[in-house]
């Protein structure tokens, strides 16, 4: 039998996460944590970078690297209250690189954040009522859905189920509490259990006795688990690039439940054909009371059931393939005592989100602000953002959501505070008009803090938008929008496999070039041409987008054309992915 992976020894024998990270905390001489714990500050919600853009030059000066950390928020559906804004921006400049990022998690992360900084960090957020807990690391990460609960009552609806979901899968051990908030430990806990080293069996169910944590037990989840939920027509979340789905079945204005998806991720690995993104498949619907116990019992069977020998191979996506979706659907409705009723139909127009004013149902108004790949700073001869939000926390008594697109909502302006929200966003050139093409992009944070990262991605996406903002004006198209995504590796933060155009970094200015993906977020895109700098990407799309603007039906998005004139063939399956 093969070796299970080294990590899942490390989770077993960490005493519930704890592992020596008191000890790596207390260690002055390095800015780096123990070589075992950066994997458990993962579950924290955490990681463990450095700055590569100084590697060099502190190797050449006998220093180690510049260690900091990556600080990721739980933040079920986005929401952020103002005066809990103003909390998060005060610890960007204490704690951090002074700037916030919003991840296409719907969640803000801190660059830059030095060992030292890590628990007064931590306990300034608490007092917010803000946490890390299982923002990273192999258990649910944070719970997304269709933005903005204010928006309507059934938006309230799903945003509240977000966080039933996010409790509900919430790990159980007190290490975060212990190690960087002060909770004193209780006596008898799991420090005096020797460790459980036996291997987890599928179906065994053997969380059923595991005090410390019920759900998880100390083999924790072969890798990361994430839920999404969406009310169409807008797929805002691309609720099929997740591990579970959850689409709102609205009839006559009614949230009448959800159908339920499995089996979506967007990681894989060059040069292996093993590993793959897919799209999520239906498998029955359930009530709105359900959702939280299908989220349940979906992960329960991954915990059984997934690959704990290879990580490449360890994402539920993997599971479905291996198990057939019968097999898998069988096992959810087990652990649930029913069956699920058959998946209803649903449509989504797209996956973008509703920037300038909107009003909701209660007649209160909610402005959409783009923020260029989720960036929260003031940049010099640009948009003052994080002054200028700032200053909309500081005045406004509405609550700021953010995106799983990046970009920002602000909500519950009554109408005669439009002209004052206005005259902010004027004053520090917020509401700038940008191009769709700009508006619909996304990229990875990549270089210089990113350990994985190949090839540049949000520094260098703004100037490639602006060379092909001018391919698409020269062709008739600066009105128009296509879908276009970078990432500066394989792993697909940015949710690249699902662009019209994708980029996915090889190596330093190269890229992989992707086409063909759905406008609303409802098919794979395919590998169009490997290992290309921006020279080539431009002499690629440049005749694409002119023949696009020629030849293209009323209405047809740019990766349905693509492949309707057959310059790339359509992906149904992650499977096929690969496939020529």
């Amino acid at each position: 039998m093969d070796e299970l992976h080294p990590n899942e020894r490390l989770k077993v024998e960490s005493d519930y996460l704890r592992g020596t990270l008191e000890e790596s905390l207390a260690e002055l001489a390095t800015g780096a944590v123990a070589e075992d714990d950066t994997q458990l500050t993962k579950f924290h919600g955490f990681y463990q970078q450095d700055d590569r853009d100084l590697r060099d030059e502190r190797r050449h000066q006998k220093l180690e690297p510049l260690y900091s950390f990556m600080v990721r928020l739980r933040l079920p559906g986005g929401l952020v209250t103002p005066k809990q804004w103003q909390t998060l921006d005060d610890v960007a400049s204490r704690y951090a690189n002074g700037t916030l990022r919003i991840t296409t998690r719907q969640t803000f992360q801190y660059h830059g954040v030095l060992k030292e900084n890590l628990r007064p960090h931590l306990q300034t957020i608490h007092q917010a009522m803000v946490d890390t807990i299982a923002a990273c690391g192999d258990v649910n990460r944070n719970v997304i859905c269709t933005a903005n609960p204010h928006r309507s009552a059934i938006h309230r609806q799903v945003y509240e189920l977000s966080h039933q979901i996010s409790a509900r899968l919430l790990p159980r051990t007190r290490a975060y509490h212990e190690i960087f908030l002060g909770e004193e430990r209780v006596a008898g806990g799991a420090q005096e259990r020797e460790p459980d080293r036996s291997e987890p069996k599928a179906g065994s169910g053997q969380g059923a006795l595991d005090p410390q944590e019920p759900l998880y037990t100390r083999h924790y989840l072969p890798r990361k688990f994430k839920v999404a939920l969406a009310i169409p027509p807008e797929n805002d979340v691309d609720l099929f690039a997740h591990d579970v789905g959850f689409i709102a079945d609205v009839v006559a204005g009614e949230l009448r439940g959800f159908t339920v998806c499995i089996g979506g991720g967007m990681g894989m690995t060059h040069g292996e054909p093993t590993t793959f993104p897919r799209l999520s498949d239906p498998i029955g619907y359930c009530s709105l009371a359900a959702v939280p116990a299908v989220a349940e019992a979906i992960m329960r069977v991954q915990r059984d059931n997934g690959n704990r020998r290879d990580r490449k191979r360890a994402r539920l996506k993997y599971t479905v393939e291996e198990m057939g979706l019968d097999a898998f659907k069988a096992e959810v409705e087990r652990h649930l005592g029913e069956a699920l009723a058959p998946a209803r139909d649903y449509h989504f127009d797209d996956n973008g989100d509703r920037l300038g004013w909107i009003q909701g149902d209660d007649g209160l108004w909610h402005y959409g602000l783009f923020v260029q790949n989720g960036r929260i700073a003031d940049f010099p001869d640009g948009p003052q953002l994080r002054t200028g939000l700032r200053e909309i926390a500081e005045q406004h008594d509405g609550d700021l959501v953010l995106t799983t697109n990046q970009n920002v909502i602000i909500t519950q302006v009554d109408a005669s505070r439009r002209e004052a929200i206005d005259a902010l966003l004027d004053r520090h050139r917020l509401g700038v008009e940008t191009s769709p093409l700009r508006r619909n992009a996304m990229a990875c944070v990549a270089f210089p803090t990113c350990g994985l990262a190949m090839a540049e991605s949000e520094r260098y996406l703004p100037s490639l938008i602006d060379k092909l903002d001018t391919v698409m004006g020269d062709a008739g198209l600066a009105d128009d929008a296509i879908i276009v995504r970078m990432t500066g590796c394989p792993n697909g933060c940015a949710r690249p496999y699902l662009a019209e155009i994708g980029f996915v970094g090889k190596a330093p200015g190269r890229y992989n070039l992707y086409l063909g993906g759905g406008f609303s977020g409802q098919r794979l895109n395919k590998l169009y041409r490997e290992n290309i700098d921006e020279t080539t990407i431009l002499e690629t799309l440049t005749p694409l987008i002119q023949r696009y603007a020629a030849e293209r039906e009323a209405d047809e998005p740019f990766g349905d054309f693509v492949i309707r004139i057959g310059v790339i063939k359509e992906t149904t399956a992650g499977r096929e992915f690969h496939g020529a």
